[in-house]
């Protein structure tokens, strides 16, 4: 490609297509209908693969692995992190350090796997009036090879917490949330402790970026060292870089250049992901993502000897109840909210 900036573009698949230090990233977007007495939909599920639904449907929603709520039962996940990005609807996390919560509408879920942990993913559909939308990105964030092993952490990121840098040119705006990283003077939250993200000198970034119709944005340069992804996702057209684009395109870009954006005629969605790989071999099966086929072997045995804590909630699909608000419980028993 003769664009400088603009190193390679591919389309937008299931999941999205991540270059170190991330490992994998899917966008769920789901128009799910009203919800029915145990929070599944109030609609029949004949015809579908329960249990492994992942097709898209003409009604426009899926079960994914749920039986009766839809999203993901109880598993296990052991070497690198998530970050749960939910920009509509609802989650319902439980875990097996005794850790649970509901959270949504821009909240941002960051959960350290380290050594292991099990833990459920159910999207309680609480509306029984109305439909029930669901948008959420969950983007899997390597670790080192000396972080492998960590205790597991958990953290929420309240939609109130996470500072959103809003740029203004002649009435048109720019608005880009800064789950991590820095956008000038705009700063993340603390990311987890154990995290690559943790040191600043990595670089990382996740930003979610809204652009609306025309505005122009210039995406500042980062340090040469980073890995630079931008995923159109929602919208027509946009300029970058002076190249053409239209949505559902994932672009990897030099970093150490800035890169101009000019957007199309409706308001258009990115994701950026960014950050110094880590340079290190990757072994991964299914949930378990180590340096080397040994240490996923390993990380097998130890989970079928331990089940990383076993399951403390009553099923494998745990919900809270349906008037429960956004809340956080924590391993040492803290209660947050919102």
């Amino acid at each position: 490609m003769s664009n400088k900036v603009i190193r390679s573009v591919k389309p937008l698949g299931f999941p999205w297509q991540t270059q170190d230090p991330f490992l994998f990233c899917v966008h769920h977007e789901d128009f799910y209908p009203e919800g029915n007495d145990v929070m599944g939909p109030a609609a029949s599920l004949a015809g579908r693969a329960i249990g492994q639904d992942f097709a898209p449907s003409k009604e426009g929603w899926r079960m994914y692995h749920g039986e009766k709520v839809p999203g993901f039962p109880a598993h296990p996940h052991r070497g690198f992190e998530t970050v749960t990005i939910v920009t509509k609807g609802l989650v319902d996390h439980s875990d097996s350090l005794g850790a649970a919560g509901r959270f949504g509408f821009g909240d941002v879920q960051w959960m350290t796997a380290g050594k292991g942990v099990q833990h459920c993913e159910m999207f309680p559909l609480v509306n029984k009036d109305k439909k029930n939308p669901l948008e959420l990105f969950q983007i899997w964030l390597n670790l080192p090879k000396a972080k492998k092993l960590v205790a597991p952490h958990f953290a929420m990121l309240w939609n109130n917490s996470i500072p959103e840098l809003v740029e203004d040119e002649g009435g048109r705006k720019a608005r880009i949330k800064v789950i991590a990283g820095q956008l000038k003077e705009t700063k993340s939250p603390k990311p987890a402790p154990d995290s690559w993200a943790a040191d600043p000198s990595h670089d990382v970034a996740i930003w979610l970026i809204k652009l609306d119709p025309g505005m122009k944005w210039t995406l500042p340069a980062a340090s040469a060292s980073v890995n630079r992804s931008l995923y159109f996702y929602e919208g027509a057209d946009v300029n970058v870089a002076g190249e053409e684009f239209t949505s559902h395109q994932a672009i990897e870009l030099a970093p150490d250049a800035p890169v101009h954006l000019v957007n199309g005629k409706t308001e258009s969605h990115f994701l950026l992901l960014q950050g110094k790989p880590i340079g290190e071999p990757v072994a991964q099966y299914g949930p378990f993502v180590m340096n080397t086929e040994a240490e996923i072997q390993q990380a097998f045995a130890e989970y079928r000897q331990t089940e990383f804590g076993g399951w403390p909630w009553p099923t494998h699909e745990h919900t809270h109840p349906r008037d429960k608000q956004r809340f956080a419980l924590y391993p040492d028993g803290k209660v947050e909210m919102p």
